[in-house]
């Protein structure tokens, strides 16, 4: 499984059979690296996953989705939404039961967030926010939190997926600082590979991860040195 990481919280994850986008917010992300297109990214992309309906997590979800034809998995306020926009591959979900799209398994977990977009300075809900859960046979179990403070059911994401890789938002204000977010992974997972995210994009929110990486203390060798533009095997 290869993880690549275009800064903020989009992630493209290539398995055999499938290229899956999480979150793709391209265009306007302060920490997009330069030398990468939105067209670029979605080259073979088969499959987009939404964990909620901000803009910075929408991102290019639905320009992607025209040009390759990719499914959509989301929940189902957001399938329903993205219809309208013209998208017809759709794959709605809630909290709660796993998925087989073919190459990979997928499910939704809690959040604890929100989740609406922004349209002619309204705020369109979007249904409930979500973590996702990828799952391939014969590799690790990947948990993408999607944004979100830390909650005590996060052991029972633990007991049921058992998730070796763990994607945490760590930046603060609007998900988990990064004290928090290592007491999460620390607390609750057995993760193998832990790729922080949501942070040195904005500057409302922290810029780097030297406090998550503090926090972990030991298990900060299990946080891979990437930069947006950076992939990944795990």
């Amino acid at each position: 499984m290869k993880l690549t990481w275009y800064g903020h919280s989009a992630f493209k994850i290539e398995i055999d059979g499938a290229s899956i986008l999480i979150d793709p917010f391209l265009t306007g992300n302060p920490s997009f690296p330069d030398d990468l297109t939105v067209d670029r990214v979605a080259d073979g992309v088969t499959h987009v996953v939404l964990t909620h309906g901000h803009d910075d997590h929408i991102g290019d979800a639905v320009e992607i989705l025209k040009k390759t034809g990719a499914q959509l998995t989301s929940n189902f306020e957001i399938c329903m939404w993205a219809t309208r926009q013209g998208i017809e591959n759709i794959n709605p979900m809630n909290s709660g039961g796993m998925v087989n799209t073919g190459p990979f398994k997928v499910a939704f977990t809690m959040a604890v967030h929100s989740s609406s977009k922004q349209t002619d300075g309204e705020a369109i809900y979007l249904g409930n926010p979500h973590g996702v859960i990828i799952e391939v046979p014969g590799q690790k179990v990947l948990y993408h939190m999607g944004d979100t403070d830390i909650f005590s059911d996060m052991a029972l994401i633990n007991e049921i997926y058992r998730p070796q890789v763990g994607i945490v938002p760590i930046g603060d204000r609007f998900t988990m600082g990064g004290k928090v977010a290592a007491l999460a992974c620390r607390k609750f997972f057995h993760f193998h590979t832990i790729v922080p995210c949501h942070y040195g994009s904005f500057p409302i929110i922290d810029p780097t991860s030297d406090a998550f990486l503090e926090a972990l203390g030991p298990d900060s060798g299990k946080v891979p040195a990437l930069k947006p533009g950076g992939t990944v095997t795990v």
